[in-house]
């Protein structure tokens, strides 16, 4: 592929814009961003808080840990250390480093002082406004469809910021087309890719995920899912599970390791990357072929999420998982056919698992899904398929990709409505 094409700098800009480091699950991390922002536009610490956000913010911060608060849960704590600690201008690092003081203040500062939270009705999935006060003095921001992507800033009634909310967290100029993603040219791409364009990105997204996962693995978090499937044996396959699932037991449950992210999420990342990692090191292939194989992975990921949405009922590790099958697919010499039979094998046979939240339980639904990706491989290598007709898969891998975005996307919005019923009753 032509260094100088449009597809080929489209793929570099996604990679850039979409690993990036993030500490902390991104919904409560994207509501303390929010918070620190408010706080900044006050000029002061606010003696009251109120927080709008949509049902899936809700759903996705309600059972998570919130790193730098001393093992605490939920919408007011992510406003609350934001707010006390939080550096309005990290973005997903925002409570990266937040002073000691401002963690021994947080529980007398949630119990002073008055927090409001409402749900907020909402045609963005991601959507939420903090509104912080001081006396009479008011500031708001609001963030929606991205996870640092602000529409709106307001300080006593003067418009600071006004955005269209379908406009995404750069400049309109600069956004890069996602539509461009397709199997044929990400396998181009990866092929082709002079890896100085991109060895940066992913040493970053190899060195920071890896260690999360080791931290997953020799620590006590929530329910250890990488450590009990290690002790199902020790094959690459079984380590490329728990290494995956190790980094969400240690990141759904409160560990101060930044991760870097994919299609906003960091269990998304680990997933696409690490098993791949692990196959790697299992074939003892080189680091160019490490990094054609995470091109492969993540930018699969990117395009089979990308219509669904950063939101939804339907688990994003799902498509992460078709992404590290498609990654471990070219490790072993797989070329375009085959690495768009693992795609398609892959979703017809996991998708529709739900998003029910951010907890401890993403760790499974992780290794399950890497599994998946795996025996999709494994399905084509041995001569198996499915074939167009069978059930949501459609002749052609794109067609199949559209429909089970579609499904995600459009299908599971009733699950979704019903998912959140049931966690906010």
């Amino acid at each position: 592929m032509d260094k100088n094409s449009l597809v080929y700098q489209t793929y570099v800009r996604i990679l850039e814009r979409e690993l990036i480091p993030a500490m902390g699950c991104t919904e409560p991390i994207a509501l303390a961003y929010c918070a620190a922002k408010a706080r900044s536009v006050l000029g002061t610490l606010p003696d009251k808080i109120y927080i709008d956000v949509s049902g899936n913010i809700i759903k996705n911060v309600k059972s998570v840990v919130v790193p730098n608060t001393n093992g605490k849960r939920g919408i007011a704590v992510s406003a609350a250390i934001g707010v006390l600690g939080g550096n309005e201008n990290a973005g997903l690092e925002v409570i990266a480093s937040v002073p000691e003081e401002a963690k021994d203040s947080l529980d007398s500062y949630i119990s002073e002082t008055p927090i409001e939270i409402n749900h907020l009705e909402s045609d963005c999935i991601l959507d939420m406004i903090v509104t912080v006060f001081k006396g009479d003095d008011y500031a708001k921001v609001r963030i929606a469809n991205e996870h640092t992507n602000i529409v709106h800033i307001e300080k006593n009634k003067e418009i600071i910021l006004q955005k269209d909310t379908n406009l995404s967290v750069d400049d309109e100029s600069e956004t890069p087309d996602y539509g461009l993603l397709s199997v044929k040219d990400i396998y181009d791409f990866a092929n082709t890719c002079d890896v100085n364009d991109v060895s940066s990105i992913l040493d970053r997204q190899i060195e920071f995920n890896t260690a999360i996962s080791k931290d997953g693995l020799e620590n006590d978090y929530g329910a250890n899912i990488g450590k009990v499937l290690l002790k199902t044996g020790n094959d690459v396959r079984t380590r490329a599970k728990a290494s995956a699932a190790a980094g969400s037991d240690a990141r759904m449950n409160g560990c101060e390791l930044p991760v870097v992210i994919c299609s906003g999420s960091g269990n998304q990342g680990m997933t696409t990357s690490l098993p791949v990692i692990e196959y790697a090191k299992e074939l003892n292939v080189d680091k160019e072929k490490l990094y054609r194989a995470l091109l492969i992975s993540d930018l699969i990921t990117l395009h089979a999420k990308n219509g669904i949405g950063r939101l939804s009922a339907y688990c994003g590790a799902i498509s992460a998982g078709a992404g590290a099958g498609a990654g471990i697919a070219y490790l072993y010499g797989g070329n375009e056919k085959d690495i768009s039979h693992t795609i398609v094998n892959t979703l017809a046979i996991s998708s529709g698992v739900i998003c029910d939240g951010a907890k401890s339980s993403c760790a499974a639904k992780i290794a399950l899904a890497v599994e998946t990706g795996i025996f999709g491989f494994e399905m084509y290598k041995n001569g198996q398929q499915f074939y167009g007709g069978d059930g949501l898969v459609v002749k052609g891998v794109e067609n199949s990709i559209a429909n089970f975005s579609r499904l995600g996307r459009e299908g599971m919005r009733e699950t979704d409505y019903e998912i959140i019923k049931m966690m906010t009753e």
